[in-house]
């Protein structure tokens, strides 16, 4: 015998028709936004796997995974659509088309590359190579070495600015940001900032630099206007000690109301007021919350736990993890293909 539908239990038998009740609608609208959620693919890169695992985004399961270089880590997306991964070993980039999952080509990035952005354009690639205390700007169409700049010791993260005429680069060591003038390569100002300085959003409007301190347990907030220190988020977890509360990887969201930063050994994710300067909630995750990515809908967040090799799932609306998948040896980065 058939069963009733969750429509027809709300209904009357002796009625000839009835109105579904709010629940039954609430119900039917929550699968269609689940459906909504269930195309495309988040891939995940590795820094102890010379591969990238694939997250399907509609069952939140591992799909397979695609050969890549040697120390997989910072990953991105090309204007193109084709998934950029630098790989710390061979010192390369990897191209990826993730239409037929294979290859494109490979993209020398110099030594020891670990975090890169790209011009607007995509025709430029700007990297940090750690062992070298340099940035390289690199063609992406020919990989010829364009220049490069000499920063701080230990290099870190990489952000260009929305019309490609300001890059800024981490130093690690230093606790600096460099501001380099792309047109000519130089750097037009050293800002210091907390200690151990890793990555950086940029809000949508372009007044502010936010910098996660993975040792100073907080984010230093730069005008790009003057390029000075104008405020400082500190970051408290219950249970706790300061020094494990260490935040690397940071998203805003589209209309910079909200950001969200993983807290590293903390693991926890910061849910955060950008205007307001306060932390809204904290959600658990695994060990070591790295770093962090929105998908386009903004209503999940994934984030790559490095010590637990795992893939955190979170509800935007409802500041909670919803699952937990397991991926590559100490994943390092995640993008999203829809």
């Amino acid at each position: 015998m058939p069963q009733p539908s969750l429509l027809s239990l709300r209904c009357a038998p002796v009625r000839a028709a009835c109105r579904p009740s709010a629940i039954a609608i609430a119900f039917v609208l929550a699968a269609a936004g689940n459906a909504a959620l269930a195309q495309g693919t988040a891939y995940v890169s590795s820094e102890k796997d010379s591969a990238l695992t694939m997250i399907d985004l509609g069952t939140l399961a591992v799909k397979g995974t695609i050969a890549t270089c040697k120390r997989a880590r910072h990953i991105q997306l090309t204007p193109e659509r084709q998934i950029m991964v630098a790989c710390t070993d061979s010192n390369q980039a990897d191209l990826i088309d993730p239409a037929s999952g294979k290859s494109v080509r490979r993209i020398p990035l110099g030594d020891e590359p670990e975090a890169f952005d790209l011009s607007p354009d995509g025709k430029v690639i700007y990297v940090s190579n750690e062992d070298a205390g340099e940035a390289s700007f690199i063609d992406t169409a020919s990989g010829k070495k364009l220049r490069s700049v000499k920063v701080g010791a230990e290099p870190e993260g990489v952000k260009v600015s929305a019309d490609g005429k300001t890059l800024y680069v981490t130093s690690e060591v230093a606790s600096l940001v460099h501001v380099i003038d792309t047109a000519t390569g130089k750097v037009v100002k050293n800002v210091k900032v907390g200690k151990r300085p890793r990555r950086m959003a940029i809000t949508p409007d372009g007044k502010e630099l936010w910098v996660t301190n993975e040792l100073g347990a907080s984010v230093s907030i730069v005008s790009t206007a003057t390029h000075e220190v104008i405020d400082t988020l500190k970051f408290e977890v219950k249970g706790a000690r300061a020094e494990d509360i260490t935040p690397v990887g940071i998203q805003m969201t589209s209309d910079g109301k909200r950001a969200f930063v993983g807290l590293g050994r903390a693991n926890h994710v910061a849910f955060v007021d950008v205007a307001a300067r306060k932390v809204g909630s904290l959600v658990l995750v695994g060990k070591r919350a790295w770093n962090v990515t929105l998908d386009k809908a903004q209503a999940r967040l994934y984030v790559v736990n490095g010590l637990s090799d795992d893939v955190t799932v979170v509800d935007v609306a409802g500041a909670k993890a919803i699952k937990s998948v397991p991926v590559g040896r100490v994943p390092y980065g995640l993008v999203i293909v829809e």
